[in-house]
């Protein structure tokens, strides 16, 4: 079973996917009338919480600090966890099949068996100095999940007409504010969004040959002498047209050969 090696990079596909999703968010800054000055996109990078706000505190005391301390408002996120998912298991044997194209014609089938499901748990960090920040960058976010968002990804990079939706479910929201503190410490607003993914693990897919030619013999069992069976007719099939691939619309010809008089 093990050592077959297959890579269809579905965790890596995952993560890029998760982090996709919010590269357009941005915050807006207003004067004392209202009026927008400005508009800050907000960066995003993969990376644990707790590493994200270690560099955010790095000498961030506005009154000793000469060095440049991280920009808010950002994002991060993480993946965290794996969980199988027995509920979406389907029949373990069924098969997903595609042909292989050879010179001329197909000639063999590439078989892959049904996926095993698992939850990927992610987390998204917002980081903001002002509240106005994370609630803008907040309300970008939540009205997309209801609590679930769903993507269209193909899952092999072979077989572009081959695809799968992908669901995230936003599972909920804490809320933490550094506020207390000196006078000259920096406020880190900090909204974690949990997000679980239903994400699908294929094996390595097998090559197997198309059975394109059918022969079917018919006898009548003990009509000959001493109670042999005598072969009455050969029936032959083909697909049609002769070089159709497995994956199109085809026909079939069948063609029957009597070998013994029906009078």
């Amino acid at each position: 079973m093990l050592g077959s090696y297959f890579y269809h990079e579905r965790i890596r596909k995952s993560v890029a996917m998760f982090g996709s999703l919010f590269n357009n968010i941005y915050v807006l800054r207003h004067n004392s009338a209202g009026s927008t000055i400005g508009t800050v996109k907000v960066p995003i990078a993969y990376a644990p919480r707790d590493q994200a706000l270690v560099r955010i505190r790095d000498n961030a005391n506005l009154d000793t600090d000469t060095g440049m301390s991280i920009k808010l408002p950002r994002m991060s996120f993480e993946m965290l966890a794996f969980t199988y998912a027995p509920e979406r298991q389907l029949q373990k044997m069924g098969k997903i099949q595609k042909s292989i194209p050879s010179d001329s014609s197909v000639v063999s089938r590439n078989k892959i068996y049904n996926y095993v499901p698992y939850t990927i748990s992610f987390q998204l960090n917002l980081y903001a100095k002002s509240q106005d920040d994370g609630l803008q960058i907040l309300e970008q976010i939540l009205p997309y999940f209801t609590p679930q968002y769903s993507l269209t990804i193909k899952p092999f990079s072979d077989y572009a007409d081959v695809k799968e939706d992908v669901p995230i479910i936003l599972q909920g929201v804490a809320y933490s504010d550094t506020y207390e503190g000196a006078v000259g410490d920096r406020r880190v607003i900090n909204y974690q969004l949990d997000f679980e993914m239903h994400a699908n693990f294929y094996g390595p897919f097998n090559a197997g040959k198309i059975i394109r030619d059918v022969e079917t013999n018919q006898y009548l069992i003990g009509a000959g002498s001493a109670d042999s069976d005598v072969w009455v007719s050969k029936i032959n099939i083909l697909p049609n047209p002769l070089g159709a691939s497995a994956d199109s619309d085809y026909g079939f010809t069948t063609t029957i050969t009597n070998t013994v008089d029906s009078a």
